[in-house]
């Protein structure tokens, strides 16, 4: 490696408005959300037909005609065609993990600068057929004669015909996420009105943010959406109480439409650079990024789905040489509220921080007015492949308006694993 310690620049970044799936996107691909989200920094940076080092895209609900989808973005966009591209995908964490990636090809000397980003859609499913009935199709398609293609046209059944829809669920609980989370809150004990009022905060929070204008140069128009339309500005505690539990639909329930994330459409992307790039563009540093890292659990054996990155978040500090307290600003994705009071719970409990995450003691609370300051995933919404991206931008513009800082990411993913990372300014 030329250089492992040289300093990653986050430029700025840019999203389309995220959407309730299959209303305003509707039958809108990966490809074209993405393709509108880089071109916007591409109008926003200047980099109509410049080269840039590498770019990194994902998306989690993707189809087997986007496998390329990287590269067919750029060369949709008014980059250098010779830019090279590449997909990642690690669940909810898709796009901090491209972030990742190209902050160590800068950090690294590979790369002079990059573009790291996501984007999913549940309006434009990757519908398939049985494998059934696919195996009959190339069965049939290998056919030498009349007659074996006969055979075979013959042998499809009713059933081969029935579409498969990929389902939200781990295939190895056959769970959804939401299900696995009542467990969560469940365990650590999360009341219904304590997530009511995360949910509730995390709405007049962004409101307020969009009526500041923070969201002004970060958010771009597509198609017939100016601004996050999951975002209810008027709601009210009232309002979340009358909801009722959808995944535990007993009286024990807690989690409902009101304090979980929307099936969203939407796609985000970020500018990172060496300083030297930089300097030699005339381009503002918004913030540095720092340090990033990934953990799992093992959720099949009765682990919290979403707890993975509790693990990731010491690992980060104890290398770092920091503590919990030590950020300014704090970025916790909130695919569930249920979700993020367990992780603060666990963090502040010494029983769990030592069995299973080796501390010596509770990682102990955060400030909770510093967490989340321009709304979360449940006002905001969470394209699975996007939220990476956007907490990305996100904290990188906070740390520039207040002129320094530290803010600490944290995202938890499907599969039981979780994607952290640290910014500074």
């Amino acid at each position: 490696m030329l250089n492992s310690k040289r300093r990653v620049a986050i430029i700025g970044s840019q999203r389309i408005p995220f959407v309730r799936s299959f209303k305003e996107y509707a039958r809108t691909s990966n490809k074209e959300m993405l393709t509108a989200t880089i071109d916007a920094l591409v109008t926003k940076f200047q980099l109509k037909n410049k080269l840039i080092g590498d770019v990194s895209l994902g998306a989690v609900m993707t189809s087997s005609i986007e496998w390329n989808l990287a590269r067919e973005v750029v060369l949709g966009t008014g980059l250098d065609p010779h830019t090279p591209a590449f997909n990642v995908q690690r669940a909810c964490g898709t796009s901090l993990e491209t972030a990742n990636l190209i902050a160590l090809k800068i950090a690294a000397g590979q790369i002079e600068s990059g573009i790291a980003g996501g984007s999913d859609t549940n309006s434009d499913l990757p519908i398939m057929l049985q494998r059934s009935l696919a195996w009959k199709l190339i069965d049939l398609n290998n056919a030498k004669s009349f007659g074996e293609r006969l055979s075979r046209i013959l042998s499809i059944r009713p059933k081969d015909l029935k579409p498969a829809y990929p389902g939200i669920v781990e295939p190895r609980t056959h769970l959804s996420m939401g299900q696995h989370t009542e467990k969560m809150v469940k365990e650590w004990k999360i009341t219904r009105e304590q997530q009511d009022q995360l949910a509730y905060e995390s709405h007049m929070k962004a409101a307020q943010a969009y009526k500041d204008g923070f969201y002004a140069d970060l958010v771009v128009p597509f198609k017939s959406a100016k601004r996050d339309t999951i975002l209810r500005e008027d709601t009210t505690m009232e309002k979340l109480a009358k909801l009722k539990p959808v995944f535990d639909k007993s009286s024990a329930g807690t989690m409902t439409a009101g304090n979980s994330t929307a099936f969203t459409d939407g796609a985000a992307a970020v500018f990172m650079a060496s300083e030297d790039y930089a300097n030699q563009n005339n381009l503002h540093v918004q913030a540095y990024f720092v340090d990033a890292e990934a953990a799992a659990v093992d959720f099949v054996q009765g682990a919290g789905l979403l707890m993975a990155p509790t693990i990731a978040v010491y690992r980060m500090l104890k290398r770092n040489n920091l503590t919990l307290q030590d950020f300014d600003f704090y970025e916790i994705h909130e695919a569930f509220a249920g979700q993020v009071l367990s992780t603060l719970k666990a963090w502040d409990n010494d029983d769990y921080c030592r069995k299973v995450l080796g501390a010596p003691k509770a990682l102990g609370s955060i400030d909770r007015s510093k967490m989340n300051v321009k709304g979360g995933s449940l006002a905001v919404g969470h394209p699975f492949g996007a939220t990476g991206a956007r907490v990305l931008g996100t904290m990188a513009k906070l740390l520039d308006q207040r002129g320094k800082g530290r803010g600490l990411i944290s995202v938890c993913t499907g599969g039981g694993m979780g994607v952290v990372a640290i910014v500074e300014k």
